[in-house]
């Protein structure tokens, strides 16, 4: 049983006045995911900070995700409550779990668990978000959920660009985020819910089950998890190798020109989310989806081999790449919420990034031995195997008669 949600309680905005607020939210509160990212630079300049220290800062963030998705996911905190209140509580959470890092020292047990608590709380973000722009969609749903990862996006490349142009120090890029995430907190308020909600009645663990039991909606997951095992890695390390490929080359100031064309790359993947979007409302979530992995999984196997390469053409590439790798990932999204029952989409979508961000742990740290053992050919050609893997997933959920059911027929 399922009821109506929130028609009585819901303020009187508009779609377009709705979503953009949200969008807003959503960039602003997941700057205190990535407020690691762009602190620590500062923070080895106070402390010696090991690689291991150094990735924990990162890493305690996507495990706390993980046990938040989880939780949410069994509890089906998504889709019994009202996602405004749960995604306001969840990044005032956060916002006081981030400013509560200016009195430990920078790196330590303390700051490992805040940061933890941190990723814990944007499980009633960023699955959160999806749910609440998905109430709105009326045969534009990958679009709306493409513009929800474009913010996303946009907040996964901001610490490169403060790495870039530089100038904050810890404490200051801390505090600038919390108080972006308690700002969020607040205005998200102000978002409407769309007639598309539908609220559960009780408590239904068997809710998650449905993500595996069910065909389509499993093989719309396992395309996710290939999507995924790529996509942060890439992230993670592609600055990287821009940093060793324009050391290589002689280009002056190779750092800071590595995090220009790392966020320019990353920045750039906003626009594939969009456009991916209205590509896959129009013409199929199968087809851009595939189209999508087949791209990203070229630049991957081409990348590794261009690390002496011109920095003009290694530069293209990567931006090529991060429009590419991410131009398809509100489409496993869109997927779940059309293939889904009415009432558990909020959950589905809560285990769908758990189940990819835990992915995400493991190809993240594999690659640093494999780039060891067999370079970068090596290491970001094993990240085009997710790719590969997540094509034949989705070409078989298009053989599929459910896949009918995907963007209005158009597979």
């Amino acid at each position: 049983m399922a009821e109506p949600a929130l028609g009585a309680t819901a303020p009187r905005t508009g779609k377009a006045v709705s979503l953009g607020i949200l969008l807003l939210c959503q960039v602003c509160a997941m700057s205190v995911w990535f407020a690691s990212s762009a602190a620590v630079a500062s923070i080895k300049q106070a402390v010696a900070l090991t690689s291991w220290q150094e990735s924990l800062l990162t890493s305690s963030v996507q495990a706390g995700f993980v046990a938040g998705t989880i939780a949410s996911a069994v509890l089906g905190l998504a889709d019994r409550f009202d996602p405004r209140r749960l995604f306001m509580a969840s990044a005032l959470t956060a916002a006081l779990a981030t400013l509560a890092l200016l009195a430990c020292a920078p790196a330590g047990p303390a700051v490992y668990g805040l940061r933890f608590i941190t990723g814990m709380c944007m499980a009633g973000v960023y699955p959160v978000g999806m749910r609440l722009a998905a109430t709105w969609a009326d045969r534009d749903l990958g679009l709306l959920i493409g513009l929800l990862v474009g913010a996303l996006t946009l907040g996964s490349a901001s610490p490169h660009l403060l790495a870039a142009f530089g100038g904050m120090q810890w404490p200051q890029i801390y505090l600038a985020a919390a108080a972006l995430a308690a700002a969020a907190g607040l205005a998200i308020n102000l978002c409407g819910v769309g007639p598309a909600m539908r609220r559960a009645a009780r408590l239904n663990p068997a809710a998650v089950a449905q993500a595996w039991r069910h065909r389509p909606l499993r093989l719309a997951n396992l395309g996710y998890l290939g999507h995924m095992w790529e996509l942060y890695a890439m992230w993670a390390w592609l600055a990287v190798f821009l940093h060793e490929s324009f050391t290589l080359r002689g280009v002056a100031a190779p750092g800071r020109a590595a995090e220009s064309v790392a966020f320019a790359a990353l920045g750039a993947g906003a626009v594939g989310a969009w456009a991916g979007g209205w590509f896959a409302d129009r013409y199929g979530r199968t087809a851009v989806t595939v189209a999508a992995m087949a791209a990203s999984g070229a630049c991957a196997l081409a990348m590794g081999w261009l690390a002496d390469a011109p920095p003009l053409i290694v530069g293209a590439v990567a931006v090529a790449w991060g429009i590419t790798v991410i131009a398809d990932s509100a489409q496993f999204s869109a997927s779940i919420a059309e293939l889904g029952a009415p009432d558990s989409i909020g959950t589905l979508l809560t285990a769908q990034t758990c189940a990819g961000f835990l992915l995400t742990l493991v190809s993240i740290h594999l690659v640093p031995p494999v780039q060891h053992a067999w370079g970068w050919p090596g290491a970001f050609g094993m990240l085009a195997l997710g790719p590969l893997f997540g094509c034949v997933m989705m070409l078989r959920l298009r053989g599929d008669p459910a896949s009918r059911r995907l963007a209005n027929g158009k597979r």
